[in-house]
């Protein structure tokens, strides 16, 4: 049993046991309800759904073999409503939540093949269903988490499976399917036991493989991070010490943080397309888990993960400090996180399978635990202080749960930190967090001070620490800083939730020396003028709802405040606690504070709470005497005596209170209010005076007296009735280890046998509920009787008068309900034949009350009555009193709902801070006192408190599903009768009471079902009525909007058609608010349409009649054939159409003429007057359009006399198309929508920038899941930006599939028109049109290429005019797209179109012809798929390569861009096609001979014109210009050639690595690195731009293991170039080159690169030198310790020796400067590598530099700036930091500032 429902109160927690039977009973008639043959059956099984729902939450023992029976069931209901997303979504999730709940309990086995035809056909298929985005969206999240919960029980071999069935999606990596394939990969794979064979090191090989074929994409790297996360997790057994560099070198690269003075991000990311983006959600969290993940269990005994991972962490730390904030801060924060809860996650696994595991070799000992913790020690230390709040916060979790595993390195650092803090007592931020940081390692401490060993001196310090911060916890309340105030409330809550009790006795005390008593007077002091120094937050509004406190920061911002005085009140000893309730009584008794109250208020209620019987004297009893005497002197009214006739005499003269004593009252009863909340029994000895103080409240004139009096009515009668624990904050349970210390409770390990205490409850005496009846009968009884006497004879003549009389009996009836709650008993349900029993019949049950039963059923009943008639005659009456008719709606709302009071107190109180903040919470792990537990404990009292708050959610549900489970109940007639008053009351004209009726008739509706349609017909004749004003159109649109009746809808026939007729016949509302409500109503309708059941469409033989196919009718001609129609209403009819036409397409019952007139409806709709309309109409025929019966396919292109299936459309449509001139009317209207900004800035997709959003959600029909086009990435901006619209394009191709080859007569002369008009916008039409037509494959489109497209196709090409480029490369791109999931097979005209494409072009052509035809041919060959590569295009490819090879140097730069862009796509793919596929192709040797070495003569060639180029800059100069130059500076033809071969060069690699497909290129782009760093600066701007911007990019791409080899040398080399910009440039290089590749270099490459830069310390050029320092510092940073120790010491004789040498003058002359300024910046770079920490080792070299400080100028400058920048960044912490320099140093350090200083 759960330790919740252990705890409840007893008799609650004995009607639990019953639940086990009831829950059979649920499971079966969910068997009985579900037939297997009729998917329809589902809609039947859906109202059971939420009741096992509610078995989950109250956490029920449940049969196992139960549970695993409703998941069988579940599982085969899930698969067969196909269709049905919104009943697969419902089952989905619930499956979900049982799965996760008895994952280790089930033994089931899943097939992984269903989920996965459910997620393609839903998702991933061409023809999506009519559903609205929202529930495709939940629909999509449903399925992947059912995959991820059944992943566990893939049977064996599927692994096998999955991989194969994904593999091929992936062998193209610059195709979108691969990104869909990773996603499916590392959603299926399952790893589990059953599966373990299929992991071996061939597959983690081929994984990492992959994994770098895409560089720098997030999307990419977190698929396969969080795949291998899991294999690293689950498998134990791989050895994965090979993969560790690799793994880690890409760890440390997805962190997207800038390096040396880089970007923060990547310069290229490779774009996903945004579906898969949100269909495989990748946010950066998941990213820093899984790298988290995978590095806590890649440790283990004697691997070298720990080394990788310092590693990593001492190249990461730098960003952690606050001064290194930015973007990537999250994710660094998230990684420390992650890193904690993992590891305490591993330890805690292994240490409670210690004994019984096989692999106890693998589990982490003392020393793995240790470096582990001063590794993320290094990273705390950094994030401690930072301004990010979620990063302080993760790190004070982190210390707190480290403190558990290694107290003796984590407590030492904290209490250090701690007192910095106090030092620095100015920035209270360092102050908040250091405090935060104690607060929560709290019970640590006291642990390890108990538990010190003798030798151990440390311990008394931590006690002395916690004595300190109590002592400055009572520094830290200040009214003016309220985080500051939380924290220090936060610390105090921690500490005395640790200590059993609170006293001066000093043996065996926690705290020894402290006393407790002058403390707590302190304390209450200090609290007594934070109390009086409050700013309340808000002025008190008037009206009925004024809270009943409306507190400070202390209430508002978490509940610190009283948890902490609850905590130090329950666990003061007897005399501290009268000394308190002393102190306290005095000074509430004394002081009105009414900015305040429900601050006081909660003290006086923590007093009450600790000791009902002291307190109840000492508080409630003065202030009750005191307000009984202030009332007694304040004016009546008089009604509660004179509700009779004679009350006519009007008084005239109304006595007011004077407002200074209203306050002082108003105060007083609110703060008793908040008091007597848990006051119980003690407080019936003063029943007489509360009855009196009501009387006297509630009769007197002030409104704010009423208001006050009926919160302390609601907070009585609540104590008397409910059930809540007392004595709840006092200690029972002792630590084993100290009796001071509380023992906390561990939920996991609870068990029945074992006396745990539970909470003592309050159970209501007999005296309590008579006492209970009493005030009902007073305060509700009467106040029944008084409205009805009011409603019916009019007994005042002064309406003011009888509106304060209503006002106050209202609020009597209301305080009434609102205190009892449901221990009034609700209505009993009525059925068919008469009252039911009592519902003991139905199986279901669940325990729940809120407290003792008081009243009657009758009671109930009577008020329904009363608050009906009170409605009818306040509507007639009073109609627009918003005061009265919302305190009449509240009643109704507790009256109807039982329970839903409850439900929201307790979904308030859910959020609640309390149990989670880290302060009370001991993780399951504890190396202190080696306990270790299976789940977090807690103190007790947080736990009684979940038990008190399960109770109440229980109490709120335990009626409210009753009537579900049984056929023939329906909601009681006075609910009926509440339900009516409430639909006349949410029309009304007061937007306030519009809204409150409408949440509360929803309540309503969704408990009971069966009045939903009698509302929807109510309301939706509300819209057709046109004389109706305004604000009934907008009532009755707020409560159809709600889900609750959209869900309705898709099974209710009748409610359906009003619903849509009601929409589309509410044109004549004039007012734009109506207009505004009906769209949005409209639009959410879409958005959440969940498909029809199949019970709308059968024949009309049901009593309601409205025939399926009349409703068309209706709605078809209204949006045929209305011209005067607003064009809003016509698109909403074309809209409704599509959704019936769609949702019923596969139903026998409807005819396919129906449909087939709507599509033909649609058809004509293109050439609409109406933008919006045609837009729309595009959506349709892309849905409706499906059948093509005329698409060639593989097996029937042969027979010329093959017979076709005809469409079922194509009758219809084939009349419409052939109309005179149909198509050239149509294309000139889809021409407008293509909007061509000056700024050619046309948007992409759905551009159509003229739409408002309402209006945009309207057309844009469905989501495009289905594989939006293009397929494969676009990154190349020669395209530009183009307005070609996919969609268009697909119609066309739909059309001709659909009805054949007329549709391409009708269509060509309207084609040949368009593609040769002037306005681009024609043009952009005839592009879609072709493309569509050029891709559709259908029977006679080659032969009609022959005659006359290709003549077409040829006049584009070499057409002069350059604005439509964009549009016709993106037509040519879709014309040769692959068909086919992941695009490899290829459409039948490819060929013919690259043929085209290939033939040469005309001498006397312009430059742009020759670029446009480059850019065609680079858009086609992107589309080709690399390892499918026919033979003619790998001729196509070879000859191209030859033609391209040779004109690299054409003159215009715009074709060498071209030439350089179609050549990177060129060689990549035919390197992915030869890496696989040349032997099976066969092509001939003969043509690849001759391209085949293409890369070695692009090197060659590279490396020989670098240093031509290079010496004519050099030449340039120097030379004296006496012949005129040519333009850009260069002499000869020649050298221009060089360049521009160059520059076609430098496209080619920013191409390649642009477009992710680098990876195939690497060899060939790590060679260039020469040409690139060596051209930064030449005297041709264009030349070392090109340059640069290659450079940039370079910075960033990890190269692997081979190609380290070649890129090495390359680098040192170039380091010892004579130009000495090449140097500098080399230096940079070299800072990314290193920290990108820190895991991957080896030894022999570091050691060379190292000694390269040093070399340049002492280059003879100054800024070369100042450069290497800079790089050697950054180095030093995260090298390798043998080779920094090394460097380190070097450095430090060197100077020294130079120092010495400096000395004797005599030699003075024979140090050349350079070699005395390298040794002095080889200093430097030591010092400045270590930015925040004083290593023993850097007093000595920061003295030794400052020892310079008397040399010539560029060596002096170099000192003082580094000893400055060492001073920057170490005075945070300089008062610690000095300690370790001695006297003299730190005299040394003053000489070198001082003398640059200013007043020098």
């Amino acid at each position: 049993m759960h330790l919740y429902n252990a705890w409840l109160p007893p008799s609650v927690a004995e009607d639990t046991k019953r639940e086990k039977e009831a829950f059979a009973g649920v499971v079966k008639s969910v068997k009985d309800s579900y037939n297997p043959d009729d998917s329809e059956s589902v809609y039947s099984t859906l109202k059971w759904v939420s009741v096992i729902d509610l078995f989950v939450k109250a956490k029920s023992d449940l049969m196992v073999e139960d549970v695993s029976a409703i998941v069988e069931v579940g599982l085969q209901l899930f698969q067969i409503s196909e269709n049905k997303l919104y009943a697969q979504v419902r089952w989905g999730n619930i499956l979900v939540k049982l799965l996760n709940k008895y994952r280790k309990k089930l033994s089931l086995k899943v097939q992984w093949k269903p989920l996965y035809d459910i997620l393609i056909h839903t998702h991933f298929t061409r023809n999506t269903g009519p559903e609205g985005w929202r529930v495709r969206q939940r629909h999509f999240e449903t399925v992947t988490s059912l995959v991820r919960s059944c992943r566990r029980f893939f049977p064996a071999g599927s692994a096998f499976q999955i991989w194969s069935e994904f593999r091929s999606l992936m062998e193209n990596p610059w195709h979108n399917a691969s990104f869909e394939g990773a996603g499916f990969v590392r959603l299926f794979l399952p790893t589990n036991i059953e599966n373990k064979d299929f992991f071996q090191d061939e597959w983690i090989k081929k994984c990492l493989d992959h994994w770098g074929s895409i560089p720098n994409c997030q999307f990419w790297n977190s698929q396969w991070a969080s795949l291998t996360a899991r294999v690293i997790k689950n498998y134990k057994f791989i050895d994965w010490e090979s993969f560790l560099p690799d793994l880690f070198n890409i760890y440390l690269n997805m962190f997207e943080v800038p390096v040396a003075n880089g970007t923060g991000s990547y310069p290229f990311s490779i774009d996903v397309p945004g579906n898969t983006r949100f269909l495989f959600a990748n946010r950066s969290v998941t990213q820093s888990k899984a790298i988290a993940k995978s590095i806590v269990y890649l440790l283990k005994p004697g691997g070298s993960a720990q080394w990788h991972f310092a590693k990593l962490a001492n190249l990461l730390e730098q960003y952690y400090h606050p001064s290194n904030g930015g973007r990537w801060t999250y994710s660094l924060e998230r990684l420390l996180f992650h890193l904690v809860n993992t590891f305490q996650k591993r330890l805690q696994h292994e240490q409670l399978s210690k004994d019984s595991s096989e692999q106890s070799g693998l589990f982490l000992t003392q020393s793995e635990r240790v470096y582990f913790v001063n590794t993320i020690l290094k990273l705390i230390d950094r994030g401690q202080y930072s301004k990010n709040e979620h990063l302080s916060e993760t790190v004070a979790t982190a210390t707190s749960i480290l403190s558990y595993i290694e107290p003796s390195l984590v407590l030492p650092f904290l209490a250090s930190r701690f007192h910095m803090a106090l030092e620095t007592m100015t920035a209270t931020h360092q102050l908040k967090s250091a405090v935060a940081s104690v607060a929560f390692a709290g019970r640590s401490l006291f642990l390890t001070s108990l538990t010190a060993f003798p030798m151990d001196n440390g311990s008394d310090s931590f006690a002395d620490l916690l004595m300190i911060s109590l002592s400055n916890a009572l520094l830290g309340m200040d009214a003016n800083d309220p985080p500051k105030t939380l924290a220090t409330m936060q610390l105090l809550g921690s500490i005395f939730s640790n200590m059993s009790t609170v006293d001066d006795t000093t043996e065996g005390s926690l705290l020894p020396s402290f006393c407790f008593s002058e403390w707590l007077d302190e304390f209450l002091c200090r609290l007594f003028s934070l109390l009086q120094h409050l700013e309340p937050s808000s002025v008190l509004n008037e009206g009925t709802h004024t809270p009943s406190t409306s507190g400070t920061f202390l209430v508002e911002d978490g509940p610190y405040y009283f948890c902490m005085l609850e905590i130090l009140l329950g666990r003061l000893s007897a005399s501290l606690y009268k000394q308190a309730l002393k102190k306290i009584s005095k000074f509430v008794t004394t002081s009105i504070l009414p900015g305040a109250i429900a601050e006081i208020g909660l003290l006086c209620c923590a007093c009450v709470h600790s000791n009902p019987q002291d307190a109840i004297v000492q508080l409630i009893k003065p202030i009750l005497e005191s307000v009984t005497t202030s009332l007694e002197a304040t004016p009546k009214t008089g009604y509660r005596n004179r509700a009779t006739s004679n009350a006519s005499s009007s008084r005239k003269e109304k006595s007011i209170l004077s407002p200074a004593l209203e306050t002082a009252i108003e105060y007083q009863l609110k703060v008793l209010s908040v008091a007597i909340s848990y006051g119980g029994p003690a407080l019936l000895s003063y029943r007489e005076q509360f009855k009196e103080v009501f009387s006297s409240s509630f009769d007197s004139t002030s409104w704010k007296v009423n208001g006050a009096g009926d919160h302390v009515l609601r907070s009585l009668l609540g104590s008397l009735v409910h059930y809540y624990p007392i004595d709840q904050y006092k200690c029972i349970m002792h630590h084993p280890s100290a009796a001071s210390l509380e023992k906390w409770v561990d939920m996991k390990d609870f068990s029945l046998d074992e006396p745990i205490m539970g909470p003592k409850w309050h159970v209501p005496t007999e005296d309590e509920i008579s006492f209970a009846n009493e005030l009902l009968r007073l305060h509700f009884d009467s106040a029944l009787d008084d409205l009805q006497t009011l409603c019916q004879s009019k007994i005042h003549s002064d309406p003011g008068d009888e509106k304060d009389h209503l006002k106050v009996t209202l609020l009597r009836v209301d305080s009434s309900l609102q205190g009892v709650l449901s221990c009034l008993p609700d209505f009993r349900p009525s059925s068919e034949n008469g009252m039911v029993k009592e519902a003991g019949g139905s199986p279901f049950l669940i325990a729940g009350a809120t407290g003792s039963c008081v009243g009657s059923t009758e009671l109930r009943q009577k008020a329904a009555n009363v608050i009906h008639e009170t409605c009818k005659y306040l509507l007639k009456e009073k109609s627009d009193d918003s005061i009265l008719l919302l305190l009449l709606i509240r009643i109704m709302d507790t009256l109807g709902n039982h329970g839903s009071a409850e439900y929201e107190e307790w979904s308030n109180h859910r959020q609640a801070w309390k149990l989670e903040s880290t302060a009370v919470v001991e993780p399951p792990i504890n190396f202190i006192v080696s306990s270790h537990s299976k789940g977090k404990r807690r103190p007790r009292w947080a736990l009684i408190d979940k038990a008190y708050m399960h109770n109440t959610w229980r109490s709120s549900q335990s009626s409210y599903h009753l009537f579900r489970t049984s056929r023939n109940m329906f909601p009681s007639e006075y609910v009926t009768l509440l339900m009516d008053d409430l639909l006349e009351l949410c029309l009304h004209s007061y937007e306030t009471v519009r809204r409150l009726a409408a949440k509360c008739i929803l309540k309503l509706m969704k408990r009971w079902p069966s009045t939903i349609s009698k509302c929807v017909l109510a309301l939706a004749e509300n819209l057709k009525n046109s004389s109706l004003p305004e604000n009934a159109v907008l009532g009755s649109c707020a409560v159809l909007t709600s889900q609750t009746v959209l869900k309705r809808l898709s099974t209710e026939r009748k409610a359906l058609s009003s619903f849509l007729l009601g929409i589309l016949y509410s044109s004549h509302n004039e007012s734009q608010k109506a207009q505004k409500a009906i769209t949005e109503l409209f639009v959410k309708y879409n958005i959440h349409f969940a498909g029809l059941s199949r019970s709308i469409f059968h024949g009309a033989n049901h009593a309601d009649g409205t025939e399926f196919a009349d409703l068309v009718a209706e709605i078809g001609s209204m949006s045929f054939d209305s011209p005067n129609l607003h064009w809003r209403y016509n698109l909403m009819a074309n809209r409704i159409l599509l959704l019936l036409a769609t949702a019923s397409r596969n139903d026998p019952n409807v005819s396919t003429k129906v449909i087939g007139q709507i599509a033909g409806h649609f058809l004509k709709n293109l050439k609409s007057q109406l933008p919006q309309t045609r837009i729309l109409a595009i959506s349709a025929l892309n849905t409706l359009l499906k059948e093509s019966p005329y698409k060639l396919s593989e097996d029937n292109n042969g027979h010329d006399g093959y017979e076709e299936p005809k469409s079922s459309l194509e009758g219809a449509l084939t009349s419409i198309f052939q109309e005179e001139s149909f198509f050239r009317e149509t294309l000139n209207s889809l021409s407008h929508v293509h909007i061509i900004s000056d700024i050619d800035t046309a948007s992409r997709g759905h551009g159509y920038s003229m739409q408002t959003f309402a209006d945009k959600s309207i057309t844009r029909f469905y989501f495009e899941f289905s594989a939006s086009w293009p397929r494969t990435p676009s990154w190349i901006s020669l395209f530009g930006s183009d307005t070609f619209y996919s969609n268009f394009a697909r119609i066309f191709k739909r059309l001709i599939q659909e009805c054949g080859m007329p549709v391409l007569l009708a269509l060509r002369n309207a084609l040949e028109e368009f593609v040769v008009a002037k306005e681009r916008s024609r043009q952009c039409v005839a592009a879609e049109a072709l493309a569509g037509v050029l891709h559709s494959d259908v029977h006679g489109v080659s032969e009609a290429w022959d005659s006359w497209m290709v003549v077409q196709l040829q006049n584009i090409i070499h057409a002069p005019s350059v604005e439509s480029i964009p549009e016709w490369a993106a037509s040519i791109r879709y014309a040769v797209t692959g068909k086919g999931k992941s695009g490899t097979k290829a459409p039948f005209l490819r060929e013919k179109i690259i043929d085209c494409l290939m033939k040469p072009l005309p001498e006397t052509v312009t430059t742009s012809v020759v670029a446009k035809r480059y850019t065609f041919l680079s858009a086609a060959l992107i589309e080709v798929s690399p390892p499918r590569m026919s033979e003619a295009e790998l001729m196509f490819h070879h000859g191209l390569l030859k033609e391209l090879l040779s004109n690299m140097c054409l003159s215009s730069a715009q074709v060498r861009e071209a030439i350089g862009v179609t050549l990177s796509v060129l060689c990549s793919n035919l390197r992915l096609c030869g890496s696989g596929h040349l032997q099976e192709v066969g092509a001939s040797t003969s043509d690849i001979s001759t391209t085949g070495s293409w890369d070695q003569y692009l090197v060659k060639r590279a490396s020989e014109l670098v240093t031509k180029i290079q010496s004519v800059s050099a030449s340039e100069s120097l030379e004296v210009p006496t012949k005129p130059i040519t333009e850009n500076g260069l002499s000869s033809e020649h050298s221009k050639d060089d360049i521009r071969w160059m520059e076609t060069l430098f496209h080619f690699m920013i191409s390649s690595l642009k477009s992710g497909r680098s990876s195939a290129l690497l060899d060939v782009i790590v060679e260039l690195l020469y040409p690139v760093i060596s051209l930064q600066e030449t005297s041709n701007k264009d030349l070392s731009n090109l340059a640069k911007a290659a450079f940039e990019l370079l910075k960033w791409r990890v190269s692997g293991e081979p190609y380290l080899r070649k890129a090495v040398p390359i680098i040192v080399s170039l380091a010892n170039d004579p130009n000495w910009r090449t140097r500098s440039a080399t230096l940079t290089f070299l800072r990314s080159f290193m920290y990108r590749h820190a895991f991957i270099l080896s030894n022999k490459d570091k050691q060379q690169i190292w000694q390269a830069v040093e070399k340049l310390l002492t280059d003879s050029q100054l800024e070369v030198r100042e450069h290497a320092a800079a790089v050697l510092a950054g180095l030093m940073k995260g090298g390798d310790v043998d080779l920094v120790e090394d460097f380190r010491q070097r450095a430090y004789k060197q100077a020294s020796a130079v120092l010495k040498k400096r000395k004797q003058r005599s030699t003075v002359s024979a140090l050349p400067i350079a070699s005395v300024h390298g040794s002095i910046l080889a200093l430097a770079a030591c010092v400045l590598s270590v930015p925040y920490d004083i290593p023993s080792w850097l007093p000595e070299h920061v003295t030794l530099l400052a020892c310079f400080v008397s040399e010539p100028s560029p060596l002096k400058s170099t000192v003082t700036k580094a000893v400055a920048e060492f001073r920057r960044t170490h005075a945070d912490t300089w008062n610690v930091h000095k300690d370790s320099f001695t006297e003299e140093q730190l005299e040394v350090l003053a000489d070198t500032s001082s003398s640059s200083s200013y007043f020098a």
